[in-house]
């Protein structure tokens, strides 16, 4: 079955509302055959069949979360116990938002990390773009596409149209003069300019666990993780901005490592998408929204709902 005859099957089932049993008739095929192009088109991500949830559903939560925290939208998915399906339901939400608002010309500043390649997955467009999206932290041979930014970036810039800039520097750097160093080179401020400059940012919001990817990477040891973590450390936003669950820096010598925008830069960025698909982030995403540098929340409803509760609890039971 060449990509051709599939595509042509899918469509004419799922565009055209052509049955299987048309379909087998037409081409001359049994309906099992035809049902296994269909699955198969799916598997090769020529179809994407995407659940929209009735906006009814979290209006509520999202209007709380718009009220209390100040950021201009929420975006909610339903909620899946299958973490790689709910990331999925996540992502697409963010896809579709992207592609619903995205415009030629704009610049996309593009963090690491499992809900953002799953943004890039998960996009589907029929209008192209004159966008960029650029890295907006250094690259790492370990942890694979989902935790190198150049990969998010050229796929990306493949589903949406447009181009991918590279940031030409490793991620993560131990010796401060060499990361200084970097920093001032021409080559990478001017691609770190470009991502300060972007219209959107999209980044992931980390919680602190010592099986975390940054550990697993080697960028911090499980040993630094539970210090940081004692020092009331809560997450990261975008991988290694480390905050407490006030949204101030975290005070932890693991700070300050990384080649990449700051929070700072990303309170220039008019509009910070920040995304968080796992249960376990609930306080970092607390955390987050409280640092000021977040627009859009994109999170399950039942994040929303913890972080609704905690801030109260943590407001005596008053809401803000």
């Amino acid at each position: 079955m060449s990509m051709e005859e599939l595509t042509r099957i899918a469509t004419l089932y799922y565009v055209d509302g052509q049955t299987q049993e048309e379909l087998s008739r037409r081409f001359g095929i049994s309906r099992a055959t035809v049902g296994r192009m269909l699955k198969r088109a799916q598997e090769l991500g020529i179809v994407e069949i995407r659940v929209q949830h009735h906006p009814t559903l979290t209006v509520d939560l999202e209007r709380e979360l718009v009220r209390r925290f100040g950021i201009s939208r929420a975006l909610l998915s339903v909620d899946h116990q299958d973490p790689e399906k709910q990331r999925a339901l996540l992502a697409g939400l963010v896809a579709t938002w992207l592609d619903r608002n995205l415009s030629d010309g704009a610049i996309v500043a593009v963090g690491m990390g499992r809900n953002v390649s799953a943004v890039s997955e998960h996009a589907m467009s029929a209008t192209r773009r004159a966008a960029t999206f650029v890295c907006a932290i250094g690259g790492s041979y370990r942890g694979g596409e989902t935790m190198n930014p150049d990969h998010i970036c050229r796929r990306l810039a493949a589903r949406f149209g447009g181009e991918s800039e590279t940031l030409y520097a490793p991620a993560m750097i131990d010796d401060p003069a060499v990361r200084t160093a970097l920093l001032e080179n021409d080559t990478v401020r001017q691609s770190l300019d470009k991502a300060r400059r972007a219209d959107v940012a999209l980044v992931g919001i980390g919680d602190m666990s010592e099986d975390s990817n940054m550990v697993r990477m080697g960028w911090f040891s499980a040993q630094e993780i539970a210090e940081a973590k004692r020092v009331g450390t809560v997450g990261d936003m975008m991988g290694y901005d480390f905050i407490d669950i006030h949204g101030q820096p975290a005070m932890t010598p693991i700070q300050g490592r990384v080649v990449g925008l700051s929070a700072t830069d990303l309170r220039r960025i008019p509009n910070v998408i920040a995304i968080a698909a796992e249960s376990s982030k609930v306080t970092a995403v607390l955390g987050g929204l409280r640092t000021g540098t977040v627009n859009t929340l994109a999170t399950t409803a039942s994040n929303a709902m913890a972080v609704l509760h905690l801030d109260d609890a943590m407001r005596g039971g008053k809401a803000a």
